[in-house]
């Protein structure tokens, strides 16, 4: 039987910011996303890993179609978001929410939990009855874990943790088929992150979900993704499911993350080879020519500064793919 055919899929995405003249002169385009395929499957979670500034959440923005791309296209369950009308767009986005990184500045303070819970609801008015939303809103303050006796506190009220909770409600306002998790969980203490991630699973669970994790945190990703997708300056160097990803992982970039994720056993401490990489990653408003990664890596060879190396399976998983010259099989 063929697979299904993909909830959300991303083809050649591409996002280039213009940058202002300076003395007199044009800058280079800042290229925070540079050719990104990308597939999430119903159901399943999406892990989206790599450092500050590799255009993890320029990548999320253009998934949900806040930001139009300088070339390529979105499909939400076949349908392209981009090739849409206002109005249809908007009924679309009913499908696809944002879970936001920052529980402190993405939730407005003159509003009560109960307000910004129903407000989805109150801008996506055919929805719902509005004698009803209230109630509705008040559901899903408890299925997040909040106590609807809350509902009207403001948020400096709440924990970081109960603000976190928070903003999923209000994505889980319209019933949506996917979230895009923006690092949802770097703003918290650890035993909150995990208090987080298991209501992140039991949603999924009991709501058919299916997210895009985006998260610098290896260890957080492991947990709760079924692919990884490894970003290095705008563009994706490694992509296949967790398991092979992390036992076996195929691209230096992705080894070089991976031996940096702290280990808490302390006998293996220092035995696992860490790896340090020379120097700070390039601009992105001048990349390096061929493999992005070339200026870093210590396997590099001529061919990788002169020629991109284009996603291809390895021998030993052909339902991983690799954008390296010389992967690791």
């Amino acid at each position: 039987m063929p697979d299904d055919p993909p909830l959300l899929e991303a083809r050649s995405l591409v996002k280039h910011y213009k940058v202002g003249a300076f003395a007199g002169r044009l800058r280079a385009p800042v290229k925070a996303v540079d050719g990104v395929d990308l597939t999430l499957k119903q159901g399943s979670t999406l892990g989206l890993v790599g450092e500050s500034g590799c255009g993890k959440s320029t990548l999320a923005r253009l998934l949900m179609a806040l930001d139009r791309p300088t070339s390529g296209t979105v499909r939400v369950e076949g349908r392209d978001l981009l090739g849409l009308s206002s109005a249809e767009l908007r009924r679309r986005r009913r499908d696809i929410q944002l879970v936001m990184q920052d529980p402190y500045t993405s939730l407005d303070p003159r509003m009560t939990a109960l307000e910004i819970v129903r407000e989805p609801l109150d801008i996506h008015r055919d929805l719902m009855p509005k004698q009803d939303r209230a109630t509705r809103a008040r559901e899903l303050l408890e299925m997040v874990g909040l106590d609807p006796g809350h509902a009207h506190r403001h948020p400096h009220q709440f924990s970081g943790g109960q603000r976190q909770r928070l903003g999923i409600a209000r994505a889980l306002a319209l019933r949506p088929k996917i979230l895009v998790c923006d690092e949802p969980v770097s703003a918290l203490d650890v035993s909150v992150q995990a208090q987080v991630i298991n209501l992140l699973k039991e949603l999924q669970r009991e709501f058919g979900l299916s997210y895009v994790f985006i998260a610098h945190d290896l260890a957080v990703v492991r947990h709760v993704a079924d692919e990884v997708a490894v970003m290095y300056l705008g563009r994706i160097v490694e992509h296949g499911d967790r398991d092979t990803v992390y036992s076996r992982p195929a691209h230096a970039y992705t080894r070089a993350l991976l031996s940096a994720v702290p280990d808490p056993d302390p006998r293996r401490r220092n035995t696992t080879g860490r790896i340090v990489l020379q120097g700070d990653p390039p601009s992105p408003t001048r990349p390096p020519t061929g493999c992005a990664f070339h200026t870093r890596c210590w396997k590099s060879q001529e061919i990788c500064a002169g020629q991109r190396p284009e996603p291809a399976a390895t021998r030993a998983d052909v339902l991983r793919q690799v954008s390296c010259h010389f992967p690791e099989n």
